[in-house]
């Protein structure tokens, strides 16, 4: 009877021991698993194209940013679970991004950032003239700092920190640029884009985003 018992016991001990251990993640909630291409199909393709390459102009191309930046992005758009509001504010990408597991973003960050960027092109030559000014050597009499200083020379980026600006859209810089002086996207580290855009005049935006996509890797 006592032997009985006690088997019980250690039976009901290895029972609960095996209860309180976390479960192993399954296939469907790692990164590998996850149908990066099939997301981007359904749910990115209409404003970044299915490879990353955006046809819209105000669109970012995300196809070789640095995954490390895209998925940053990504978790910026979201609210975060205590219900504070995202980090980064946009009407569609809040949207978006609100139903992405963890798993999701890591593997879209993946998946566009291992895509070939189609470049757009530089097109007016005053403004690049102007541009390379900025990007390399800044404004001095204004604070502005050399772009090349955190984006690079060529205009690769760090990654995290600082996007890949080399063949962006320049409507779409020119957006970023607008509203970090604005304040209206405030996700930048230490507030470093909003001090150096609020020293910005328009033409000096235009020109330093027609210059970055002249920019090749």
């Amino acid at each position: 009877m006592i032997r009985a018992v006690a088997f019980a016991l250690m039976c009901s001990v290895s029972a609960l021991s095996l209860a309180a251990e976390p479960a192993a993640p399954t296939a469907a909630t790692t990164p590998a698993a996850v149908d990066a291409a099939a997301i981007a199909k359904n749910v990115c393709a209409a404003c970044h194209g299915v490879d990353g390459n955006s046809s819209i102009p105000v669109n970012p191309s995300l196809a070789g940013q640095h995954a490390s930046y895209l998925l940053k992005q990504l978790n910026n758009f979201k609210a975060s679970a205590d219900g504070k509001p995202a980090l980064r504010q946009n009407a569609v990408m809040n949207g978006m991004a609100a139903p992405l597991s963890e798993a999701e973003m890591k593997a879209l960050a993946q998946y566009f950032s291992k895509q070939t960027l189609k470049p757009d092109v530089a097109k007016d030559e005053k403004l690049v003239t102007e541009g390379r000014k900025l990007w390399r050597a800044g404004d001095s009499k204004k604070g502005i700092p050399a772009c090349a200083g955190c984006h690079g020379v060529a205009g690769a980026g760090l990654p995290a920190q600082y996007p890949m600006l080399a063949g962006q859209h320049p409507d779409y810089v020119i957006t970023q640029l607008k509203q970090f002086r604005e304040g209206t996207r405030a996700n930048d580290p230490e507030g470093m884009m909003r001090t150096i855009a609020a020293k910005m005049t328009d033409p000096q935006m235009a020109a330093v985003a027609e210059y970055a996509a002249g920019l090749r890797q």
